[in-house]
């Protein structure tokens, strides 16, 4: 086998790579350089009681959650491969499953800011975008739902 110059072949050692974050700045005049990642929950299914209306209260329903998080990279950064250093997924879902668990909410607009600042509690979070979409409200529809976008007061 021949490798091509930049890849290399079979027993070939691999060539040393060395991440590095392109630095972010939202105020150039007061804030320094950041490096940011993002955490992604996608179509998240999940049922909760949720709705206005009386029949909403009899069964739950099911709803989509999207969840999508701008967080600031810690020192040690994800390359040690160590948990530790990084923001989990699996956290954010179990959160936002004890938040379901609270009982009964009206409106998705309210489920999706407890879903954000669930999202924001944790320091390295400077952004969540939420979705919450209720997948079986109209036959005509895929889904109804909101968006909504919060950052870390600074």
């Amino acid at each position: 086998m021949t490798s091509r110059p930049g890849h290399p072949g079979r027993g070939e050692d691999r060539p040393n790579v060395t991440f590095q974050c392109s630095p972010v700045e939202s105020h150039p005049a007061t804030t320094p350089a950041r490096c940011l990642y993002r955490i992604l929950v996608r179509d998240l299914m999940l049922k909760c009681s949720i709705g206005i209306y009386e029949h909403e209260r009899l069964a739950p329903q099911r709803v989509r959650i999207n969840v999508d998080m701008s967080v600031l990279e810690q020192a040690a950064g994800p390359a040690n491969d160590d948990i530790a250093n990084v923001l989990s997924y699996e956290d954010v879902i179990e959160g936002i499953r004890r938040l379901l668990a609270e009982g009964h909410i009206n409106l998705v607009e309210t489920l999706a800011e407890k879903i954000a600042s669930l999202c924001l509690e944790d320091e390295r979070v400077e952004m969540a975008r939420v979705r919450v979409e209720k997948p079986d409200v109209y036959a005509e529809a895929a889904s109804v739902g909101i968006e909504i976008e919060r950052y870390r007061a600074r």
